[in-house]
């Protein structure tokens, strides 16, 4: 075993890491002398995640949602401890498929709305086996 080094994840899940001299975006162009001895530290999983054990990362297969700004490969974050609320958007098991829509319901049933006119709603009262899987809180979105 030698020459061989083994390392571990740098993130350890507790706040001790943390991002030095993060460049700040000027909308003018131009930054303050002081921005390059600020000091910031910015932990994603800080920011993000409230609940770690309820929270899953997934990623977004499809366009139904663009209009809501989640677009196809987005990642999103989840959390499976909170509850179900009209206008949230949800991951919701419908029929053994998990899908990424808007729950909205109404006096008389509930629906799953798409965020894309190329989708229809979907009325949960036409389906015996819905399950709420998890609300989304973030997603996050690549410009490649």
């Amino acid at each position: 075993m030698d020459g061989e080094d083994f390392f571990g994840a740098a993130y350890k899940g507790s706040k001790q890491f943390t991002q030095h001299n993060i460049r700040t975006a000027n909308a003018t162009g131009f930054g303050a002398a002081a921005d390059d001895y600020a000091e910031r530290g910015i932990d994603l999983n800080e920011q993000l995640v409230r609940n770690k054990p309820a929270t899953f990362f997934f990623r977004m297969k499809g366009d139904a949602m663009q209009d809501a700004g989640i677009f196809e490969h987005d990642i999103l974050i989840v959390d499976r401890s909170l509850k179900l609320a009209n206008g949230k958007i949800i991951v919701a098991i419908l029929n053994g498929e998990l899908l990424v829509r808007r729950f909205h319901k109404n006096f008389s049933s509930a629906f799953l709305i798409p965020e894309n006119p190329r989708y229809k709603a979907i009325n949960l009262a036409e389906f015996t086996d819905f399950k709420l899987w998890g609300v989304v809180v973030h997603s996050i979105h690549s410009f490649h």
